[in-house]
């Protein structure tokens, strides 16, 4: 069985176990490790593996054939991207008509941002900038952008490049709506046997917990050059009480986002319910 997830920190202490023949009752499966905007295509394209981690908010996008994992994503509470400038006295509001990079358009972060600029940047930014995400903060301390949108252990390291946080979006976002930030989800083709499926990665989810040394070395081997106290923080914040079940906090922060995001223009309408798992 085919599945594809991130090389980050959170996803292979997620999956350690089932792709390690861990977790019992399980076939054998053939890895691939991509960036989410990699898999975000794949999925829109009905081209990429059974399993698979994308942004929640390519949801809108992703092939019919596909439904959502209520488990082995990332939701989660003060986990959110951060806005950065090089410029220590900068305000929201100095972003209108500027230029910012942003990792992805197809990110629960991207819309974040959308949503925050619309109530914080009188007239909105200017340009867009879509550029690799470690490409962004040296972009944003060398002036070739004036402000930059960060995600995943950026929150830990950002200060090292002498930039300035103008806004988390995670706390703009709970704040406005009193609810979890919803980043990555699980999809699995809805051929397969769905329960099973979510039956497994739960299971895999819960080894990690009950055995959090055992991952150690996988982890550390796909952190990308990470520190191992920076590869703790980013499992750490990003594996959760969301990660073994979506719950109902889980589900009304995506419906939410998707459904605000929609009524800016920035996603399709979506029917929800024909992704999730038939109870």
């Amino acid at each position: 069985m085919k599945i594809i997830f991130s090389p980050c920190p959170n996803d292979t202490f997620i999956f350690h176990a089932l792709v390690h023949g861990l977790v019992p009752g399980t076939p054998e499966f053939d890895v691939t490790y991509a960036d989410i905007d990699v898999t975000n295509t794949l999925a829109e394209a009905n081209d990429g593996a059974d399993i698979m981690k994308i942004s929640y908010a390519a949801l809108p996008w992703i092939h019919k054939d596909y439904a959502l994992i209520p488990c082995g994503g990332a939701l989660g509470r003060g986990c959110g991207p951060l806005v950065l400038s090089n410029d220590s006295a900068a305000e929201p509001s100095s972003l209108s008509g500027k230029t910012v990079a942003v990792p992805s358009e197809r990110s629960t972060a991207y819309l974040l941002f959308r949503l925050w600029a619309a109530q914080k940047i009188p007239g909105g930014v200017g340009k867009i900038i879509v550029m690799p995400f470690n490409e962004i903060m040296p972009a944003v301390r060398d002036g070739k952008v004036d402000a930059g949108l960060v995600i995943h252990e950026a929150r830990f390291t950002y200060e090292a490049y002498s930039l300035t946080m103008l806004t988390d979006l995670g706390d703009w976002w709970e704040e406005d709506t009193g609810l979890p930030i919803p980043l990555g989800a699980i999809i699995a083709k809805k051929s397969l046997d769905l329960k099973a499926v979510e039956r497994w990665i739960r299971k895999s989810v819960q080894y990690a917990w009950n055995n959090p040394e055992a991952s150690r070395d996988y982890v550390m081997d796909h952190a990308q050059e990470m520190s191992p106290d920076v590869a703790k923080a980013h499992t750490d914040l990003y594996v959760n009480e969301f990660s073994e079940d979506l719950g109902k906090d889980g589900y009304a922060a995506v419906t939410s986002l998707l459904n605000r995001a929609a009524d800016e223009g920035l996603v399709p309408k979506i029917d929800f319910s024909s992704l999730q798992i038939q109870k």
